[in-house]
């Protein structure tokens, strides 16, 4: 009776324990394993499916030729099975599949002969990381982890590595790009600036006349973007590090993104990139102090523009942050336009670069040096001509307050919205 018993509470306790994990909610890890084990079914099925294409057009060459030697169909058909078992095994075709790929990816050879031609301390054919893989198939790997929301997982069964390999591998690939960024991300000076120079507002175009009277042209366009990325190990829940009149309980914890603050041109080039933490809150105060010690990064004439919630200073304007009446209507609609430049440069590479709209990773200087990895490799291929379109992200609207108003950046920015006004009253074309 007692075994009975037992045997009964087992039961009920293997019934309770289905239904309980039918019923709560995956947890984080949980989540990552499906979503890593169905990107890998994904993966699989298509290679498989490129297998039996070329089993397939294996098969049919091989019946036509030994039929065109007068050899009996049903000898023909006995001997394909067994060349395609032992000449071409899958991971042999995935591995001469990927090889085709690489080389007739253009932005693959493009990178790979970048790399070679920089001057780094790192060899030109290979890589850190135990495996031996050439450079080509590092950067076709390294890509392909940027490119897509994919795991380090998947990959590894792509490319028939170790997981821990391939995160080598990627953040070697990595070091190795970041140390081309001040040959890629560059300030532009002199004659170069000059080349870039967009007019203040968009329907009016250049105007010698009013330029003169103090209308600068644009430079570039300063703004940020958050980068959500894995919350620390032992960080605390966003209502518990602070009351709860200062945090609300929605709102995510700081350190679950990165802030990326970049200066665009007007080709969309990235000129300036700075990386932070979340909850640093100082917008632009690190490129406002560096203007401040090299004005000729701004030539007269020119500035730069942002949106609410930066410094407003004389080299770099700002929005009213609500229009009062029709002349600073006016003067926000003309920067309205930079503004919507930049959106969607940060689009364009968050579309190029999907695994910046999630970094599976905690540590934050990883997770800069992805994020800093990408936006040189932004310019790497703009150069090449590689253009990549994205769809601008809806984002919510949050109340922010004009901060650090000096004296000359308000009265640049009154002279600048009496000049705009003046010019559409009068038609100035």
């Amino acid at each position: 009776m007692e075994v009975r018993k037992k045997k009964v509470a087992a039961a009920g306790r293997v019934i309770m324990d289905v239904i309980q994990a039918e019923w709560e909610p995956l947890s984080h890890w949980e989540l990552d394993q499906r979503l890593d084990r169905a990107v890998e079914e994904m993966l699989e099925a298509d290679l498989v499916a490129q297998v039996q294409e070329q089993e397939q057009s294996a098969s049919v060459t091989l019946q036509e030729s030994q039929q065109e030697d007068s050899t009996p169909p049903n000898k023909a058909q006995a001997a394909t099975p067994r060349l395609l078992e032992s000449g071409t095994p899958a991971c042999a075709l995935q591995r001469s599949h990927a090889t085709e790929v690489m080389e007739a990816n253009p932005t693959v050879q493009y990178v790979t002969n970048f790399l070679q031609s920089s001057n780094t301390s790192y060899s030109k054919n290979r890589l850190s990381g135990r495996a031996r893989l050439s450079l080509s198939h590092t950067v076709l790997l390294s890509l392909t982890l940027l490119s897509k929301r994919i795991s380090y997982r998947s990959v590894s069964s792509s490319f028939h590595l170790e997981k821990g390999n391939i995160h080598r591998i990627f953040f070697s690939f990595c070091d190795q790009v970041i140390a081309q960024k001040d040959r890629l991300i560059q300030w532009p000076i002199g004659q170069e600036a000059l080349q870039h120079l967009l007019p203040f507002s968009s329907w009016l175009g250049r105007n010698e006349g009013l330029e003169k009277r103090g209308l600068p042209r644009v430079l570039g366009v300063l703004g940020d973007t958050r980068i959500p990325i894995r919350l620390p190990a032992g960080k605390p829940d966003s209502e518990s590090e602070a009351p709860e009149a200062k945090r609300l309980k929605n709102e995510p914890h700081p350190d679950s993104w990165l802030n990326l603050e970049l200066v665009c041109n007007d080709k969309g080039r990235f000129i300036y990139c700075h990386i932070s933490k979340g909850s640093e809150k100082d917008r632009g105060s690190a490129l406002a102090e560096r203007l401040q010690q090299h004005p000729e990064m701004v030539p007269p004439g020119t500035c730069l523009i942002a949106g609410v919630g930066y410094p407003l200073t004389e080299q770099i304007l700002t929005p009213f942050s609500t229009g009062q009446n029709p002349q600073e209507n006016l003067y926000n609609r003309s920067l309205g336009t930079h503004l919507g430049r930049f959106n969607q440069v940060v689009a364009d590479l968050k579309e190029r670069f999907q695994k910046l709209r999630y970094l599976d990773m905690g540590n934050y200087d990883r997770a800069k040096a992805v994020v800093l990895t990408a936006c040189i490799l932004h310019n790497v291929f703009l150069d090449m001509g590689d253009v990549t379109k994205g769809l601008i992200e809806r984002s919510t609207l949050e109340v922010v307050k004009e901060v650090n108003e000096d004296a000359a950046g308000v009265k640049m920015r009154e002279t600048v919205v009496t000049l705009l006004y003046s010019a559409l009253e009068s038609g100035t074309q």
